[in-house]
């Protein structure tokens, strides 16, 4: 197929709306408790105060995370529960009344995606439920509301998912005909995976990718991560022989030394992040596609702080030299923008310093 050599100027102007975003994390999905999905968590974890914070410290976006899970009914994915669409269809329109653009992540656990990968009738009934889903939000602005067919997928064969992802686009597009479908790569959508998409024919879309890399940094100390990642708790940024050189001596696991040494090795830095947006960049502009990083953040628990904060402000800033949009992950869970003091969430204004953004007023 012969590919634009420019983004369709409705997208470019779409994509506008993408600039600087937040992720809205464990409120409609990652509960992990099928249980937790209820009216109880969705009004306590996050609120209508909590949109206008995120709006006044200077996002223009959100990225709306809901698992699949409480709402496919495999038997009839066709069919959406109405008292539950109800309700997120008014968190939607809280969202675009305060100006952001809403991204739509339907955002699954590990099993779900796994059965993508395992079995047809998985995949037909998520195209099924796409379709649906897609009709119900279709009503809102297709300039600040846009699809994203799956979060971090894991299908770990690239074709597969190529084939899943373009008939849930189809789907969407039959659905909803004006609005912007957001595409990314098997495999978490890390950014290598970029070049083994297959773009459909429909050029009304962008494509995303998150960053992370190191996870040794990123998501030190994190349960869900590989163990190893359990013993490089305090480990800075950018790479520093030295340190990492006294840091080898505290650990024992030989998968978190061969890690360690890697990053060592790599020498992780502006330099090298700049060198990999860069080339995200000229594979956007050879297959006219716009862009964009839905997720990157560092896992605020054991990083430290000032670490934390270089990464953030180096990631956020080489993204806007290659004009990439940004959502970070995320607003309140473990890599967060906002301290909680007194139960009342208040901005980290460092965090949103090194992010390039201030508190308005």
């Amino acid at each position: 197929m012969s590919l634009q050599p420019e983004i369709l100027p409705l997208v470019a102007a779409r994509a506008a709306h993408l600039r600087h975003g937040i992720n809205l994390s464990h409120w409609f999905s990652q509960v992990y408790q099928a249980a937790g999905y209820t009216p109880k968590h969705f009004d306590s974890y996050l609120n209508a105060q909590d949109i206008a914070l995120i709006k006044t410290m200077g996002f223009d976006h959100v990225r709306f995370p809901i698992a699949a899970e409480p709402i496919l009914n495999p038997a009839n994915p066709g069919q959406l529960p109405p008292e539950y669409m109800a309700r997120l269809d008014r968190e939607v329109q809280t969202m675009l009344d305060q100006d952001l653009a809403v991204i739509i992540d339907i955002h699954p656990g590990t099993p779900f995606k796994k059965a993508l990968a395992a079995s047809d009738a998985s995949v037909d009934a998520f195209v099924s439920f796409w379709s649906a889903l897609a009709g119900n939000f279709s009503k809102f602005d297709a300039d600040r509301l846009f699809f994203e067919v799956l979060n971090e997928p894991e299908i770990q064969n690239p074709k597969r998912w190529n084939e899943i992802q373009n008939k849930a686009a189809q789907a969407i597009r039959r659905a909803a005909p004006s609005h912007t479908i957001i595409l990314g790569g098997d495999e978490w959508s890390a950014l290598p995976m970029l070049e083994l998409l297959e773009l459909p024919e429909d050029r009304n879309i962008i494509c995303n990718f998150h960053l992370y890399d190191p996870l040794i940094f990123t998501h030190q100390g994190a349960k869900w991560a590989p163990p190893w990642a359990m013993f490089c708790k305090g480990m800075t940024y950018p790479s520093n022989p030295a340190f990492i050189q006294n840091f080898l001596k505290t650990v024992t696991d030989p998968d978190a030394i061969r890690e360690i040494n890697e990053y060592k090795q790599l020498n992780w830095n502006l330099e090298r992040y700049e060198a990999m947006i860069a080339k995200a960049a000229a594979w956007g502009r050879a297959h006219g596609v716009a862009l964009t990083c839905n997720e990157f953040g560092v896992y605020k628990v054991f990083a430290p702080r000032s670490c934390r904060l270089d990464w953030i402000r180096d990631i956020s800033g080489a993204l806007e030299r290659q004009k990439i949009g940004w959502t970070m992950w995320d607003y309140a869970g473990d890599f967060e923008v906002v301290n909680k003091r007194d139960g009342k969430r208040m901005p980290d204004t460092a965090v949103l310093a090194a992010l390039g953004l201030k508190v308005a007023g």
